[in-house]
C-alpha cells in the first residue's frame, strides 16, 4: 500500500467540500458526501480540517482567493475589470454560490480575509474615481458584475428572451462595462 500523502488528501477534500457546499450550502452540505467524493473517510476531514464549520470556511477562503487572484483588481481599467469578474462568474459559478450561502447561513464566515480586503481598496483607490470612495467603487463593481446571475431566471425571462442566450449574455457583459464607465467617468456615453 502507497504512503498517505496528506497534502494531496486535503486538497481532495477541499475541492469536494467545494462542490458539496456550492451545491447544498453549509446546513445542507454533508461531510460524508464530501468524504466519498474525495476517496478518504470522514476521519480525515476532522484530522486535517477541524469539521464541518472549519472545512465550509476553509473551501469559501480558497474560491473567493482563487478569484482574487484569477481577475484581480485593474485600477487602469475598472470597468474592463467588472467585465472579467462577470466573466468569471459564468465559468466559475462556485464562488458567487458559496459568497451567496455563507451570506444566509453563515454570515460570520462570509468575509474575504481583510488582507485581500486592504489589496483591492489600495488598488482602486490609485483610481481615478473621485468623489466616491474606494469601497464605494469595489460595492458597485461587484455588485454590477454579479447581477446576472442573482437575479431571478423568471425576472430575466420576463422579455421573452432565452437568458442564456449568448448573444444576450454578451450584451449584458457590455452593460456591465458601461454601468461601471458612466459611473466612474459621469457624462460618458
Amino acid at each position: 500500500m502507497p504512503p498517505r500523502d496528506a497534502e494531496t488528501t486535503k486538497a481532495r477534500i477541499l475541492q469536494a467540500a467545494l462542490t458539496e457546499f456550492a451545491e447544498h450550502g453549509h446546513a445542507g452540505g454533508r461531510v460524508e458526501r464530501i468524504a466519498k467524493a474525495a476517496g478518504t473517510n470522514v476521519r480525515m476531514i476532522y484530522a486535517y480540517h477541524g469539521g464541518k464549520d472549519q472545512l465550509f470556511e476553509a473551501a469559501l477562503t480558497k474560491a473567493i482567493t482563487s478569484m482574487a487572484a484569477a481577475v484581480p483588481p485593474r485600477p487602469d481599467d475598472l470597468a474592463g475589470w467588472a467585465g472579467d469578474l462577470f466573466d468569471y462568474h459564468r465559468r466559475e459559478p462556485t464562488t458567487l454560490r458559496l459568497a451567496m450561502w455563507a451570506q444566509l447561513e453563515r454570515p460570520q464566515a462570509a468575509a474575504e480575509p481583510l488582507e485581500s480586503y486592504l489589496a483591492k481598496t489600495t488598488a482602486v483607490s490609485s483610481a481615478d474615481s473621485a468623489p466616491l470612495t474606494a469601497v464605494d467603487v469595489l460595492v458597485f463593481i461587484y455588485a454590477v458584475a454579479q447581477a446576472w446571475y442573482l437575479t431571478p431566471v423568471g425576472l430575466l425571462r420576463a422579455d421573452g428572451q432565452d437568458p442564456a442566450d449568448p448573444d444576450r449574455v454578451s450584451a449584458h457583459r457590455e452593460a456591465v462595462v458601461t454601468a461601471v464607465t458612466r459611473l466612474l467617468r459621469p457624462g460618458t456615453n
